[in-house]
């Protein structure tokens, strides 16, 4: 699995902007081949701040997405930003569920 985070801040100005580009972006990129999931975030405390987050079945999936249109779209925002994407690329082996989390919390009580 591939988690690919990407913080995005915006230009005050530019917030409502930003918002719409990346909430049009959402529907289509879920339809991308390898695409798991994705969602768009606005930092509460922040609300020029937003956070693309993708999850992707493999690493050639997210390849062929980054050399996408779409992804030209999303860098084509750049001049609405106060500073450069935060991108980040997770590669995860093991994956846990709540499950790992009950089995911590019943150990401390």
């Amino acid at each position: 699995m591939i988690i690919v985070k990407i913080i995005l801040n915006t230009l005050a100005e530019k917030q409502l902007e930003v918002r719409q580009t990346l909430l049009s972006l959402v529907e289509p990129l879920e339809k991308e081949p390898g695409c798991k999931s994705c969602s768009v975030s606005c930092d509460i405390h922040d609300k020029k701040r937003f956070c693309l987050i993708g999850d992707w079945k493999t690493r050639e999936d997210l390849d062929r997405y980054l050399r996408s249109r779409m992804f030209g779209v999303l860098l084509g925002i750049k001049p609405l930003l106060c500073e450069p994407l935060g991108i980040r690329i997770y590669s995860i082996a093991h994956i846990q569920g709540m499950e790992s989390v009950e089995a911590v919390s019943t150990k401390t009580r």
